[in-house]
């Protein structure tokens, strides 16, 4: 029963930390995936086994190690030096990120629920703190309820999909990219998402001592990955090219089933954004902490305000700087994991 418990935990967070705000909105799936039309199935399944044999290596490598926060995978993988070098990089880069998430939660509550972009910060601030004092057992808790919340979501849409004339557009919708594009697709797409998710599946690894547990979490996270992908794959493709016009081509689909749908999913994408951000805050805590030796609460409200602050740029201009910046570290990161045999401890 304890395995089976840890199994589902790790399968939820895996499932939580990518499946982020840029998949539920359907851009990511849109950008990486359906624009490549019939091929877009094939890379899906290209991706999942992606996922689960690079998330199996990645946990289990912490785990082995006993990885205190990510910068202990990096030296692993790097070095001391650089391994140390990449950590600072990514440090920076994952406060940035946790920013953007931040000013997406206070767009939102603009948007959609009437509440000024200041509150919703605020508010977003406040059950982070709340939650994240409270460890890595708040991850999973939340996990353990937004990702079942997100495949009810996804089946809901596919059964609305399929009752379609366009249904099987997936397996026949035309594309003018080239192959070699479609091809890159599913590898630029893994490593940017894993590397990004380290900042808190390298501690879940470390603190999930049964190798058993692990393995079979990335198993059932990954294929879990696989099919929300796929499903949103399958929805876009019935609405395409259409569902092009919209920032939030999911939100597109979701206003044409219904008022409480588009509210539930609105509430989905708020949470998708508010999981990602307390994964990340998590992770810059443990490795701060490690560096500094500081005490836990003052760092996470260091991070908080710091994102705070850097909100005030907007998300918009926040997302189109960072994201590609990190993608170029990803490449790099993800060709080392998978390369990864033998361990040597720095």
């Amino acid at each position: 029963m304890k395995r089976t418990v840890n199994v589902l935990q790790i399968a939820a967070t895996y499932m939580g930390t990518i499946v982020g705000a840029g998949f539920a909105t359907g851009q990511e799936i849109l950008q990486f995936f359906t624009r490549f039309g019939y091929w877009g199935t094939a890379m899906i399944a290209a991706a999942t086994v992606l996922f689960v044999w690079l998330g199996v290596k990645m946990m289990l490598l912490a785990s082995e190690i006993n990885a205190k926060s990510y910068e202990d995978l990096n030296k692993v993988l790097f070095g001391e030096r650089y391994g140390r070098w990449v950590s600072h990089f990514m440090l920076v880069v994952l406060l940035g990120v946790t920013a953007v998430m931040l000013a997406g939660a206070g767009t939102i509550f603009y948007e959609n629920w009437n509440i000024s972009y200041q509150a919703g910060l605020l508010i977003t601030m406040f059950g982070s703190f709340l939650l994240l004092r409270k460890g890595m057992k708040a991850i999973l808790a939340v996990n353990a309820v937004i990702v079942p919340l997100m495949v009810l979501f996804s089946v809901l849409v596919m059964s609305q999909t399929f009752q379609l004339p366009e249904a099987d557009r997936f397996l026949t919708l035309p594309t003018d990219r080239p192959l070699w594009s479609a091809l890159a697709a599913p590898l630029l797409y893994t490593a940017f998402n894993l590397s990004m998710s380290q900042a808190v599946l390298v501690p879940l690894g470390a603190e999930i001592k049964d190798r058993k547990s692990i393995v079979l979490g990335a198993w059932v996270g990954g294929i879990g990955i696989g099919l929300l992908l796929l499903a949103g794959h399958i929805a876009l493709s019935a609405h395409m090219p259409g569902v092009t016009q919209y920032a939030i081509p999911m939100g597109g689909i979701a206003r044409q089933l219904g008022s409480g749908v588009q509210l539930v999913y609105t509430f989905l994408i708020f949470a998708e954004i508010f999981t990602t951000l307390i994964a990340d805050i998590y992770g810059l805590t443990l490795q701060l902490q490690q560096r500094t030796n500081g005490p836990r609460t003052l760092i996470i409200l260091l991070i908080l305000a710091f994102c705070y602050f850097t909100s005030q740029i907007g998300f918009g201009p926040l997302l189109s700087t960072l994201y590609p910046l990190f993608g170029f570290v990803s490449i790099g990161w993800l060709y080392l994991i998978a390369r990864q045999k033998k361990l040597q401890i720095p």
